[in-house]
């Protein structure tokens, strides 16, 4: 049944916006969201199961009231003093193991990231960069730089980007749990090439790759890698815009997972709960190198709604125990998801933590060959049920899944029974 309104409102995006601004699902009219659920026009419900952004929950009661009440009282810039603004930087600061006690406030991701890399060009006085391949560090130009995910679809590696192999132990390069030594030479090989031009200023890495489609390395890589980006004087950036605030269960950061500390960290998408906020911690070591160059500021970043929201979902992310409930659901997911495995050849690999799962689709489980059709069909099945997902990885065979942290048990239940359906009604 055509629905007007939307037909209305894809028109209008057509006439004005830029076309290179796609469409989720061809174009879904919602219209309010509550916990893990969205709401189209004709009020139906749809489950989201791919939302990484409203951390706490859509349209958080906690959220929107320190939103509003801020914002009724004062919105301003940093310049001004005011008690949110030391409060929230604190409170971040603290959320993060020693040596990371110093903020920098803006106002997403990808801003983070590129801030991260003029912090550390400023500390090590150099330029280059190792990224790992099928990353996804942002859409500045500088952060698109550093996005094999992005350049790699035609594109060649900037010379200052110097690329390490995903340390992906289903599909990549090397295979099996104990690839980390043959990942980590990778890292090693990407900084020599970048010795011939002087040496890199990070390493940036995120401790589960997200858009490289959910993978968690092997034991062992992170330390490894830490280990390689020092010997070679680089700081290391840990990429935590997808992947922290508790999502893993396990821990509150990805890089735990490692048992390492970085030297920078950027984070943004949950940080918010949807309002426009990111955020660098860093050393004293690192900050004050970068306050010896050019004066730094930020119009919007760390303005005092933002810092009201962003106190907040640190609050609701304690309170309501969201860190270990990702732990339990995620448990129950992984559970299901290996169990539609054992009835459906075509899931050929389970794998993540928490709320931060990937189940990798396959033609052929002996020769691992991707099944992107699959997985899009499986998406659009999933959407004729209203639950929404997503797929990912260089070859697009990837469902990502990483919904609110309030995704609850009969959430999970609901997404186990939906993909069992899809499987059935494809493989039929």
């Amino acid at each position: 049944m055509t629905d007007p309104e939307l037909e209305a409102l894809l028109a209008a995006r057509r006439a004005h916006l830029n076309p290179a601004l796609s469409t989720a699902y061809g174009g879904l009219h919602v219209v309010s969201g509550r916990g893990s659920k969205l709401f189209d026009s004709a009020g139906n419900e749809y489950l989201d199961c791919v939302n990484n952004v409203c951390h706490a929950g859509h349209q958080h009661p906690r959220v929107v009231e320190a939103l509003c009440d801020q914002a009724r009282r004062l919105n301003t810039n940093t310049r001004y003093v005011y008690r949110l603004l030391g409060e929230y930087a604190e409170r971040l600061a603290d959320a993060l193991p020693a040596p990371l006690d110093v903020v920098s406030l803006v106002n997403s991701g990808s801003e983070a990231n590129d801030l991260a890399l003029r912090m550390a060009r400023a500390a090590t006085g150099r330029t280059d960069v190792v990224v790992l391949d099928r990353a996804y560090h942002g859409h500045t130009v500088a952060t698109l730089e550093l996005s094999p995910y992005k350049f790699a679809r035609g594109e060649q590696a900037p010379p200052h980007v110097h690329v390490a192999a995903s340390p992906d132990p289903y599909r990549g390069e090397h295979r099996g749990d104990d690839t980390a030594p043959a990942y980590v030479a990778s890292v090693e090989a990407a900084f020599l090439r970048a010795e011939a031009r002087g040496g890199a200023a990070a390493l940036f890495v995120e401790a589960l790759q997200s858009c490289g489609g959910q993978i968690e390395p092997p034991a062992g890589y992170l330390a490894g890698a830490f280990r390689v980006a020092r010997a070679h004087g680089a700081l290391v950036v840990a990429d935590e815009v997808q992947i922290g605030f508790g999502r893993m269960g396990s821990h509150r950061w990805g890089f735990e997972t490692g048992d390492v500390v970085p030297d920078l960290v950027t984070l943004g998408k949950p940080i918010g709960n949807g309002h426009p906020l990111g955020a660098v911690v860093t050393t004293r070591e690192v900050a004050d190198a970068f306050a010896r160059g050019p004066e730094y500021f930020n119009t919007y970043g760390g303005n005092p709604v933002a810092c009201a929201v962003g106190l907040a979902v640190l609050e609701v992310l304690e309170e309501e125990g969201l860190q270990a409930h990702a732990a339990a659901i995620g448990d129950q997911l992984l559970a299901g998801f290996r169990a539609l495995a054992a009835r459906h050849a075509a899931l050929g690999d389970v794998r993540g933590r928490g709320l931060f799962l990937g189940l990798e689709l396959v033609t052929d489980r002996e020769a691992r060959t991707p099944a992107p059709d699959l997985a899009r069909a499986i998406v659009e099945t999933g959407l004729h049920r209203r639950v929404l997902l997503s797929r990912d990885g260089p070859a697009e065979n990837v469902l990502k899944i990483k919904p609110p942290m309030v995704f609850d048990a009969n959430d999970a239940e609901r997404l186990l029974a939906a993909l069992d359906e899809a499987f059935d009604a494809l493989e039929a």
